[in-house]
């Protein structure tokens, strides 16, 4: 480990500076770092300044550590910590943005983008070249190149006839000149006496550009208050007919800022309404009840093969129409359903040739546990779902419509997004539902988005749509299932302030604090735009107001701060605040009831839920009419030939009613049941194509009379026999148009029996969630991997004895003879020195190592290995050669 005392050279000696819990944060921020885990510390530094690896990074910053990143790409590099508080500050002073700066220093810090002591902060080379302004990628400060970059291609006669213009000596040489001419423009002193003697005309320009972009168009011919502005070197052209804002000039007219607002502090999340807990609860238990009773009819919907499956994969437009028609809810709602179902794994295509969806044997295991159990499962397939319903009906990158069950729906920020709106609600007091307006301000704030879809501001959106839905939410509130299905607890007082995962990070209280005030959330500045401004004759293109942000509290100084997000809970943590979840909301769900009312009008009324031998039955011997707080179901012919036709008699229907109804059964139903299995089987269809068969011939001749009947073909075959065209099925829907109640007949002549029989697909697991890029390692793979990059970077940087040979290249493996390697770990064994070994594995990968050797016999070396932290047998034909340390 280098010598704290010096400053590090490089950011590679700044990491091998860091202890142990210091990387762990860093591969923790930055997994990508860890896949493959580096050798040593200088490859860790390579990966970290990696162009890919950065630009991840920057995106997963908050807003003010942004900020912060940026104006150390426009401040000197190296820049000390003086000079960043003014690119941030201003000559005004700021005091909540001084008080937290070092939070967001210590977070570009622990994310190795930032290293260096605070007389020296250096931002990685990467993420300079990623923020600092130029005419192709212009910097989110609106600031333009300084004049030294300004005038590099500038004639040298030019510059000095700037200089003179400005009143400054000549000199000798350009260079001296442009020092000259910056060192005027960065003197507030004598800039603002130069300002002062400018046209009106003039600073109206500069005060067009002053806040970006720095570009501005001109003519071939100027304005005199243009061409005394470009005389003076205010304006630089850099290109025909364009010029450019120095930014030291821009400084100085911003007052040293280098953004208009900083936002220092996260905006709260506000309270949009308040209702009592024991509303919010049980208004989401009812969705709860209701989500689970969608599932269960979309699934019984598809019981018996559901929708095709599209050749490029997914549901029909068609198919899902049809779906939201069925389940009576709109089309992205009916996606959301079907998607959830698919989540769960309770859903899937059965693969055969004539691929259909159906539902997975795994649905009935679901049927079979309680309410609250199932609800449980729904919602933690929502929580850590990559899958997202609100893309159905969009288009790819190819421009192909996205389709429900279909691919492309995978978006990797989806659970961490959904996890962390969840996260925002649980900070509010209980029953208090937020505004969607601040959660997403907040949102912005903890990930600036970077690109033009903004593609976390929309899954907030849907998050908190679709947790209402699932009963997650009550009236906008977290309920106190979802509380426990994140792992939180309610909060101990009505005043709690949003508590994101970041606490003090983020100028939040612990428990047991006083929590800060946090400012409204405020708008970003200008500046992203490309293309310069038309200076003559144009107006100043048009910024959000600027909203003044107080000083707020100070914030508590941490130089290793939290994470910003909290991360979503393992999967073993999930599982028990899932199990924790059902328990709370199994009180607040009806519970099942074993009976109805039976009513004259031929409908029966379940007050409630129903227990599931009930439902099942009741749902073959009756329509659904209507849903609610209460069912309806209508007693129909029909319905009561569907119960005959499954195996039921008129007896064991009569019995039934009279087991479950809480009313007499009443007399037009009795007769309803008796007239229709009175004239059941009385006609016997069969396969001939298909034929009638029936004991009364008067009965097969008014058939045949009817007109209804030509398009099924008949024709006689016997007395007692009509022979059809049509296939069995038809014939049967067919006669039972007509009014007639066939029965269907086997081959042997028995009765078929239609039981409802349920299609299932073979087994299927639930899809995979994709990852949003490496998964955070664990603490176990964390040690391993840091006692392997400290031990890998000892034995790439511990000094070696190399007498009379000449020194070894970096990476180049020692090499000495058989002998001499053999008698090197003899004497160290006996001195107890540890040595620096060249190794060739059997799969003939090369590797430096450290090694303390114990014995040397057979062939073989014992090893206390420093590289693996682990006692070792190595072959010594493998070891390439050996060379002693140079000391301690």
């Amino acid at each position: 480990m280098s010598n704290p005392a010096v400053p590090p050279r490089s950011l590679a000696e700044a990491l091998r500076a860091r202890d142990d819990d210091s990387l762990a944060a860093l591969l923790r921020a930055r997994p990508d770092l860890i896949t493959p885990v580096p050798t040593d510390l200088t490859q860790l530094a390579t990966r970290a300044g990696t162009r890919a690896s950065v630009v991840r990074a920057l995106e997963r910053l908050d807003l003010f550590a942004l900020r912060t990143a940026e104006a150390l790409a426009v401040a000197a590099d190296p820049a000390p910590y003086a000079e960043l508080e003014q690119l941030l500050t201003g000559d005004a002073g700021d005091p909540a943005v001084s008080a937290a700066l070092p939070r967001s220093l210590g977070t570009l810090r622990e994310q190795a983008l930032v290293w260096g002591d605070d007389d020296r902060l250096r931002l990685v080379r990467t993420a300079r070249e990623l923020l600092a302004p130029s005419p192709q990628h212009p910097s989110p400060t609106g600031l333009g190149p300084t004049v030294q970059e300004a005038t590099a291609g500038m004639s040298p006669g030019r510059v000095q006839e700037i200089v003179t213009a400005a009143g400054l000596g000549s000199t000798h040489d350009a260079v001296s000149a442009v020092a000259s001419l910056t060192a005027l423009f960065t003197d507030r002193k004598r800039m603002s006496a130069l300002l002062a003697d400018l046209p009106e005309e003039s600073r109206a320009v500069l005060s067009r550009l002053v806040w970006g972009p720095p570009y501005g168009q001109v003519t071939s011919e100027p304005a005199a208050h243009l061409r005394r502005l470009l005389d003076l070197g205010l304006l630089v052209p850099t290109a025909p007919g364009t010029v450019v804002l120095p930014r030291e000039v821009a400084l100085h007219l911003r007052g040293g800022r280098a953004h208009r607002e900083v936002e220092p502090l996260p905006p709260a999340v506000e309270a949009a309404a308040t209702h009592r807990p024991q509303v919010v609860d049980a208004t989401a238990a009812g969705q709860a009840y209701t989500a689970l009773a969608t599932v269960e009819e979309l699934l019984k919907d598809w019981d018996e093969g559901g929708a095709a499956v599209l050749r490029a994969g997914g549901l029909s437009v068609r198919d899902l129409k049809r779906t939201a028609v069925a389940l009576d809810v709109s089309e992205p709602v009916a996606a959301f359903w079907v998607e959830l179902a698919y989540a769960a794994g309770l859903l899937a295509s059965d693969g055969e040739a004539d691929e259909r969806y159906a539902a997975t044997p795994a649905h009935d295991e679901w049927l079979e546990q309680p309410p609250a159990r199932r609800w449980a499962r729904l919602a933690e397939a929502w929580l850590t779902a990559t899958r997202t319903s609100g893309l159905v009906g969009g288009r790819d990158a190819k421009d192909r419509t996205l389709s429900a069950l279909g691919p492309g729906l995978d978006r990797g920020a989806a659970p961490e997004v959904r996890h962390r709106v969840l996260t925002l609600l649980a900070g509010l007091p209980e029953g208090a539902s937020p505004s969607a307006e601040s959660v997403l301000a907040r949102l912005r704030w903890e990930r600036p988005q970077r690109r033009e879809e903004d593609l976390r501001s929309r899954l907030a959106e849907w998050t908190l749509k679709e947790a209402e839905l699932l009963g997650v939410t009550g009236r906008g509130a977290l309920s106190g299932h979802g509380r426990a299905l994140l792992g939180a607890t309610a909060p101990k007082t009505r005043d709690a302030v949003s508590r994101g995962a970041g606490d003090e990070r983020h100028g939040q209280t612990l428990p047991g604090t006083t929590a800060p005030k946090t400012p409204d959330a405020v708008s970003r500045g200008t500046g992203d735009e490309r293309h310069g401004q038309a200076l003559p004759g144009t107006t100043a293109p048009k910024t959000p107001d600027a909203v003044s942000q107080g000083p707020g509290d100070k914030l508590p100084v941490h130089h290793r701060p939290a994470p910003a997000v909290a991360e979503p809970l393992s999967p073993a943590e999930q599982a028990t605040a899932s199990a924790a979840a059902a328990r709370l909301l199994a009180p607040l769900l009806p519970e099942p009831l074993d009976h109805v009312l039976l009513q004259a009008d031929l409908t029966a009324v379940a007050p409630g839920p129903l227990r599931r031998p009930l439902a099942e039955v009741l749902d073959v011997l009756a329509d659904v009419e209507s849903k609610g707080g209460a069912t309806v179901y209508r007693f129909t012919p029909g319905s009561v030939r569907r119960a005959l036709d499954a195996g039921q008699s008129a007896s064991d229907l009569h019995a039934f009613l009279a087991a479950h109804s809480r009313t007499p059964v009443p007399q037009p139903l009795t007769y309803l049941i008796d007239d229709v299995a009175r004239r059941h089987g009385h006609l016997r269809v069969g396969a001939a194509s298909s034929y009638v068969r029936c004991d009364d011939d008067a009965l097969l001749n008014e058939i045949l009379a009817d007109k209804r009947a030509a398009g099924l073909r008949l024709r006689r075959l016997a007395p007692t026999v009509l022979a059809a065209q049509a296939d069995p099925a038809s014939l049967l829907e067919g006669l039972r148009a007509m009014g007639f109640a066939p029965a269907a007949e086997s081959a042997e002549g028995d009765v078929l029996i239609t039981r409802a029989h349920a299609h299932r697909t073979p087994p299927r697991s639930a899809p995979e969630p994709v990852p949003d890029g490496p998964p955070v390692p664990d603490a176990t793979l964390l040690a391993a991997a840091i006692r392997a990059v400290r031990a890998g970077d000892l034995a790439s940087t511990t000094p070696r004895k190399q007498g009379d040979r000449p020194p070894l290249s970096t990476g180049e493996l020692p090499r000495t003879g058989a002998a001499e390697t053999l008698a090197t770990m003899q004497a160290a064994v006996l001195t107890g020195e540890a040595l620096w070994i060249g190794y060739v594995n059997a799969e003939g990968a090369a590797s430096q190592r450290v090694i303390a050797p114990v014995r040397v016999e057979g062939g073989f070396v014992t090893a206390y290995d420093h590289t693996a932290d682990e006692v070792r047998t190595y072959p010594l034909h493998r070891i390439t050669g050996v060379a002693e340390l140079a000391g301690d």
